[in-house]
């Protein structure tokens, strides 16, 4: 297995570029089942769960071409509805494949998904609003079967009205209703800003949608969706964590093709923690290298949906504290598995005491090099900024968690100044 290897407490200073967000990507990806013709993403991350997920198309009878930044799908020719656990079981993501094939062919097997070992994240919603749009749905042998059970042969619009805020379930059922007979609402919706990404690519599409960005969202379907060519949004979370190992680093960064409208609960964080912060129509740059006792201050935060603070930047924070003045209070509402970063973090010296989903993050004045294994994608990335401001060389194995959502890490940082190589496995 890859490793890197990161020599720390050298301040981060110049300009890097954002790239796709991942989490935009994918459902955009699942999306071009919809239709017939030609679809075409540029600003396309080059990562493993895109590639993950092309694959998948491609086993279900889709031409899938990336070239750099843009990627190429027709599905045409898809002939097979079947996702299997081999191409699911690494990522969760191949669940949104569902909605599409079940829409637009009226059938659908797929295998309940893996993912980084984080909490549980059920499917029942996907299953509970497929349902109520006229799917018959049983899950055997580990696959979720569906079959449009109406008469007309395709789906109907209902009103769904999930039992928590679901991202993927929200997007799942929202390709789901594109091509369903009649009008959907979708309430208690998640707000996102790549569910409106999506929104924004459908409607490019042909589909009739409105009211994405807030949490009931209105889908008149239609009989049939056309190609599309569409930018997909900035990596929030890329941008993110650049932004904390600049601050947990002391330096001077600037992101280039950021979305600073996206950020507002983390830049109000940051800015808390005594980062200085300046923002334009598309970068960002923070400033740590005048922090007042040259150490950030310790930010209490609890994660939650957009917009508010989200949990794939809560072990990125927690790197901060780690190193920052005083003793904040973290708090994990979304998934109940979260905090396996947490002994990591201390192998590097950290002070953490972990209540339930409560941290007690208590700042040293410095943290120190070490081994330490990445246990799923985010807490890699929270590892990474822990590292950059630790003295001394740290070596974190099992890296290909963080390949799954980052484009180059090691090459962007190298970029900033950082002392960062990868170790390639035997």
């Amino acid at each position: 297995m890859d490793k890197l290897r990161i020599t720390g407490q050298r301040p981060l200073e110049g300009v890097v570029q954002a790239s796709g967000a991942k989490n935009a990507a994918l459902p955009l990806i699942a999306a071009a089942l919809l239709t017939a013709e030609p679809v075409r993403l540029n600003n396309a991350p080059q990562l493993m769960d895109v590639r993950t997920l092309a694959k998948l198309l491609r086993s279900l009878g889709a031409q899938v071409e990336q070239d750099g930044a843009q990627i190429e799908i027709n599905a045409a020719g898809v002939d097979h509805y079947e996702a299997s656990y081999e191409l699911v079981k690494t990522m969760r993501a191949s669940v949104l494949v569902l909605g599409p094939l079940l829409a637009r062919f009226g059938q659908a097997r797929v295998s309940l998904p893996g993912g980084c070992a984080i909490g549980a994240r059920p499917v029942d919603q996907h299953i509970k609003g497929l349902q109520a749009l006229g799917a018959d749905i049983v899950v055997e042998h580990g696959y979720i079967v569906a079959r449009v059970a109406t008469p007309s042969g395709r789906l109907q619009g209902a009103r769904i009205t999930t039992d928590m805020v679901t991202v993927t379930g929200t997007e799942n059922l929202m390709m789901a209703a594109t091509l369903a007979e009649g009008e959907t609402l979708i309430d208690n919706a998640a707000r996102e800003p790549e569910i409106v990404d999506l929104a924004n690519m459908l409607r490019a599409m042909g589909a009739q949608i409105s009211g994405d960005g807030t949490s009931q969202i209105r889908i008149r379907g239609v009989e049939a969706l056309h190609g599309a060519v569409h930018s997909i949004i900035p990596d929030r979370i890329e941008v993110g964590t650049f932004l904390c190992a600049a601050l947990a680093a002391r330096g001077d960064v600037t992101v280039q093709g950021a979305e600073p409208a996206h950020q507002d609960a983390l830049l109000d964080k940051l800015r808390e923690a005594g980062a200085q912060i300046d923002t334009g129509s598309n970068w960002i740059r923070l400033r740590a290298d005048a922090l007042p006792g040259g150490r950030p201050r310790a930010v209490s935060v609890r994660t939650t949906e957009y917009p508010g603070f989200a949990t794939d930047m809560q072990a990125q924070f927690m790197a901060v504290n780690c190193v920052a003045e005083g003793a904040a209070r973290m708090t994990e509402t979304i998934f109940e598995n979260r905090f396996m970063h947490v002994q990591e973090l201390m192998r590097l010296g950290a002070q953490i005491d972990i209540d339930g989903h409560t941290c007690v993050v208590r700042g040293v004045p410095k943290l120190s090099g070490a081994t330490v294994m990445a246990t799923d994608l985010r807490a890699s990335a929270g590892l990474v900024v822990a590292a950059l401001a630790a003295e001394g060389e740290t070596l974190i194995d099992r890296i290909y968690h963080l390949d799954r959502g980052y484009d180059a890490m090691e090459v962007k940082l190298r970029g900033l100044g950082a002392q960062i190589e990868r170790i390639r496995g035997q």
